[in-house]
């Protein structure tokens, strides 16, 4: 695996490191101009590689859940950061999955007009799919995701060893999205991933060629459209419904998994629609099911469900835009209405037992 992968940017290159001393080396390293935002969970498990760090001037611990990404909670961040000296030419490091990358994010294009940041992704999530793209998003009332900016860090730095603290969910939500990434990317690549699948889960190490795969897998469409208006909308594949199935489930079922129930629910939809094959649903399912087992018989409320759905920014006016494999197997956006036909289908698909 390469050491580094370098993503092209509106604001210039950035460097994603791959090196398993970065977070020690950060801790023994000069810390004066930086204000750290921290995983409250992450802290506990790595207070001693981070030791200097948590008694550094400033640093916000804070919880990953999505009430800590509320536009609400941003006065006490703000307030903190500015009590404890915030400067233009200061930077904020984030060490956390991605509700702290979220968070230090948006702070970094809105405080002061915009200041430097740095990633050390902990989630598998994270270190495989967002930690590259310059996006970032909030939340407003119920309204998830709704706020947002396209900030790039400076340099992220991917330390693999830190997953091992990884409960069993956050790996499969991580691979989820690793799924998703290949599967864009052709059915070739989903059924080498696929193959590999239960390699993937013994541990860290059998992860590291994976997590730079699918990186480079999506710098390659980022770099094409950065700004999410055209090419990039394919990496929304089973992100409408499984950000529907995050909120009808109050959030009982994690992103990446969620993201797979939606892939899954997808190529069902895409079959009912008349867009794919029936074996083009079949060849992924397996794969799929073994990824969301454990949350498979989660009760998915319809009504919530689909005023989730119906509120997704992604839609136009009166249909809604959803990512599905056409006939061939590509991964492709299509325009579908909201209508008592469609609502029947994913009815069905979520009363099946998926």
């Amino acid at each position: 695996m390469s050491e580094r992968l370098e993503v092209n940017s509106h604001k210039g290159i950035y460097t994603v490191f791959f090196d398993e001393t970065a977070i020690t080396s950060l801790n023994s390293g000069d810390l004066a101009g930086l204000h750290f935002i921290i995983d409250e969970k992450v802290a506990g498990f790595y207070k001693d590689e981070l030791a200097r760090i948590l008694t550094s001037k400033s640093v916000l611990l804070i919880p990953a859940n999505e009430e800590s990404k509320s536009l609400d909670r941003f006065s006490c961040y703000v307030e903190h950061l500015v009590s404890h000296g915030i400067r233009r030419h200061h930077k904020l490091i984030a060490i956390g999955g991605g509700v702290i990358q979220d968070i230090t994010c948006f702070l970094a294009a809105a405080l002061l007009r915009g200041i430097k940041w740095s990633f050390y992704p902990t989630t598998l999530l994270a270190q495989a799919d967002s930690c590259i793209g310059s996006k970032s998003s909030i939340n407003v009332g119920k309204n998830k995701n709704i706020l947002g900016t396209f900030t790039p860090p400076e340099q992220i730095n991917i330390c693999t060893h830190v997953l091992k603290t990884l409960e069993n969910r956050e790996m499969l939500s991580g691979i989820g999205e690793m799924l998703k990434v290949h599967a864009i990317d052709g059915p070739g690549s989903f059924d080498k991933i696929a193959s590999d699948y239960e390699n993937m889960l013994s541990g860290p190490s059998a992860l590291g060629k994976y997590i730079y795969d699918s990186l480079v897998i999506k710098k390659k469409i980022i770099e094409l459209d950065e700004f999410d208006k055209g090419p990039r909308n394919v990496m929304n594949y089973g992100h409408s419904f499984g950000h529907a199935i995050e909120s009808a489930t109050d959030f009982a079922v994690p992103h990446g998994i969620a993201v797979c129930i939606g892939m899954d629910m997808a190529n069902f939809m895409a079959v009912r629609l008349r867009l794919t094959r029936e074996d083009v649903y079949k060849r992924m399912h397996s794969t799929l099911r073994k990824n969301f087992r454990l949350f498979a018989e989660i009760h998915i409320p319809s009504d919530g469900f689909f005023f989730a759905l119906s509120r997704d920014k992604k839609n136009t006016d009166e249909k809604l835009r959803l990512v599905m494999p056409d006939g061939s197997g590509k991964i492709a956006l299509h325009l579908c209405p909201n209508d008592p036909a469609f609502q029947k289908n994913c009815v069905e698909y979520l009363a099946s037992g998926r």
